[in-house]
């Protein structure tokens, strides 16, 4: 298998909690979700440079807070909060999720990304918790992400990539209101399909994927501004309101959306 389609499907499992036969698919530390046996140090993904706005600019964030329920097949298995403020020039996002297996297990995960104003990502600090714990971070520099993974071992595992853009999104296993800060990033009035370099740290797996603003489209008891993300592999439908904030967000072929309370 070949890196591109190794990162769609990893994209395909790690980014939401799917359903399977077997239950919840979750990423689960030191088990399934951790592959650092593909990484190449040779390889790194070559996207083209985005344009840095100019300083002073206004931010492409807002203030915004609440909670998530994740439902499948419409039933409630979880929740997560999410936090999203100012601290000084930068912003924080923070999400905190917990959701019950079909065996009776609970995975838990955070993650705390701080962001510049504009959009690019400075430094991401995530644990994770099912069958085992285990924690990371991602130091954002000029274009290249060095990642950090202690799964339990003698020695943390270590990995760079290096990205010809500062303006990566963070789509980590299981927090969804990640896939908010990409709506944000979405050039909305540009519109049309976009293409933004991808990491999710957990697995230290860097791809990319497609962002495309479809109008206003009825989902679940309101209406709102759609926006697909999407992959060969993968198709999540996130709803946001006038003010850009997400409010929903639904995997179709699997039953799968989250919706703010």
């Amino acid at each position: 298998m070949n890196r591109d389609n190794y990162y769609l499907k990893r994209l395909s499992a790690a980014a939401l909690a799917l359903p399977l036969a077997a239950g919840i698919l979750l990423a689960r530390p030191g088990g399934a979700g951790f592959h650092p046996r593909v990484l190449d140090p040779a390889w790194s993904p070559a996207f083209p440079a985005s344009a840095a706005k100019p300083a002073g600019a206004p931010s492409v964030f807002s203030p915004d807070k609440g909670k998530f329920r994740i439902l499948i097949n419409g039933q409630a298995v979880g929740n997560e909060d999410f936090e999203i403020s100012q601290s000084g020039d930068a912003w924080i996002q923070h999400s905190s999720m917990s959701a019950r297996t079909p065996d009776g297990g609970e995975i838990k995960a955070t993650g705390q990304l701080r962001l510049s104003a504009d959009g690019a990502p400075l430094h991401y600090d995530w644990s994770a918790e099912a069958q085992k714990k285990a924690s990371g971070a991602v130091e954002f520099e000029s274009g290249t992400a060095k990642c950090t993974a202690d799964l339990g071992a003698a020695s943390p595992l270590r990995k760079d990539f290096v990205f010809n853009s500062q303006h990566i999104a963070v789509l980590d296993n299981n927090l969804y209101y990640q896939y908010g800060v990409l709506a944000r990033l979405y050039d909305w009035k540009a519109g049309g399909k976009q293409t933004f370099p991808v990491l999710i740290p957990q697995d230290m797996v860097p791809g990319s994927i497609s962002v495309e603003s479809l109008g206003q489209q009825q989902a679940g008891n309101g209406k709102y501004e759609a926006v697909r993300v999407s992959s060969p592999d993968l198709e999540i439908m996130v709803y946001v309101d006038g003010n850009h904030r997400m409010m929903r967000l639904e995997v179709p072929s699997s039953n799968v959306a989250i919706e703010r309370q």
